[in-house]
């Protein structure tokens, strides 16, 4: 009898201290179960329906991780101070319980530390072609009037009552970069990261949905018909020089820019030298793929239910929206003045690829302006302003740090 009493009571200890046992307690166990679907739905988008794939599954399971109750895979800090406190054994719970690190508050650190968003863009560089950018400058003015909608959503989101940091983190989803976006909260409000993350990378798969109607708003068939010549042939010196004097230009005017412009420009420029085929390759494959798995699941793993769910995410992903939204405008509109001042040399379409989800942005540019004109092949022009983006959702970034910083 003893021996059953004892089997019981390791039964009963086991079922209390489990997982399974939260879920029933009135300490916001339907929370988590909430974000436990929400996980199963990203990962659905992610793996059904090809969105954003490689980083929205490692999102989606680091939240079904951090959401998991009593396995302690949820980040615990926001700064590098708590990390600090984390593991000096200062940080404790509601309960008063000490805090101990996880695994996922030492990939965390990559993100805080601002390593791994500059690595990406290191990756993204050895796979960027620039010569559709080079050939036609005018790209760069597209690029640049494509990030109309991070400055819109900044002020929409400081009247919704958001403090300048919010605001700004907020605002650089509109340039449709989720590097960017990452590295820019995690500096300015992580305590936002998870939902900005989620809410960048959502709205960066939607590209084929959310555009389409936005451009043919605001241009007339006639517009959308344009065939632009041919492209000039850049030469292999041109290409070398580029990325150099992106580097230097930009890294001059805005300090804070100058990690995330340089570590693109340095995998450009390990891509066109033609001397370091085996590191370019190395950055496209092994360490970029490293990385994003690094960055998704840690990014995931900020997304605890409690963080998650209140009314801010809602304003974000709203404020997210429109910030694409007014963003893939400003393209457009400065497309339709340039097509004024060319005389209809320009196709207005491609200035919404100046919104940076490369290369989603320019096919889309390429599928609307072929469904009015079957013979019309936008794509090459498209590039320019679509990786103009990267460079110009950098920029951005680099001037929301050194103001808001």
């Amino acid at each position: 009898m003893e021996v059953l009493t004892g089997v019981w009571e390791v039964i009963k200890s086991i079922a209390q201290n489990s997982g399974y046992a939260y879920f029933f307690t009135a300490d916001g166990g339907i929370l988590n179960l909430i974000m436990i679907g929400l996980s199963f739905f990203f990962l659905y988008l992610g793996i059904k329906r090809g969105y954003e794939p490689l980083l929205m599954i490692p999102i989606a399971f680091g939240m079904l991780l951090a959401n998991l109750p009593g396995a302690n895979l949820a980040v615990q800090y926001h700064d590098l101070q708590g990390f600090i406190d984390l593991l000096a054994g200062r940080m404790v719970d509601d309960a008063g319980k000490t805090l101990t690190p996880g695994l996922m508050d030492f990939l965390y650190f990559g993100v805080k530390a601002g390593i791994y968003p500059p690595l990406i863009f290191l990756g993204i560089g050895s796979m960027t072609d620039f010569s559709s950018l080079i050939a036609n400058p005018t790209s760069f003015i597209l690029g640049a009037a494509a990030q109309l909608g991070i400055f819109v959503a900044y002020v929409i989101a400081i009247v919704l009552g958001f403090n300048p940091q919010q605001a700004g983190s907020i605002a650089i989803i509109g340039g449709a970069d989720g590097p960017t976006a990452i590295f820019v909260t995690s500096k300015l409000a992580p305590e936002m990261l998870g939902t900005i993350a989620v809410a960048a990378y959502s709205y960066m798969a939607l590209v084929p949905v959310i555009q389409p109607p936005i451009m043919r708003a605001l241009t007339t068939k006639k517009e959308r018909s344009v065939v632009m010549g041919n492209l000039r042939t850049v030469s292999k010196t041109e290409k070398i020089l580029f990325p150099i004097m992106v580097t230097v230009i930009v890294s001059l005017l805005l300090p804070d820019a100058g990690v995330l412009v340089g570590m693109l420009m340095l995998g450009n420029l390990l891509k066109e030298s033609g001397q370091t085929e085996r590191i370019a390759k190395a950055a496209q494959n092994e360490l970029m793929n490293i990385v994003t798995i690094l960055l998704g699941l840690s990014v995931g793993a900020t997304t605890s239910a409690q963080s998650f769910l209140n009314w801010n995410t809602i304003k974000i992903v709203v404020l997210g929206l429109l910030a694409f939204g007014f963003g893939t405008a400003g393209g457009i509109l400065f497309g339709k003045l340039l097509y004024v001042l060319t005389k209809g040399k320009i196709n207005p379409l491609i200035g919404s690829a100046g919104v940076s989800a490369v290369p989603m942005a320019a096919r889309v540019s390429q599928k609307v302006g072929q469904k009015e004109n079957p013979s019309n092949f936008l794509l090459m022009h498209a590039m320019g302003p679509n990786v103009s983006g990267v460079i110009g959702s950098a920029v951005a970034a680099g001037i929301l740090l050194t103001l808001l910083g």
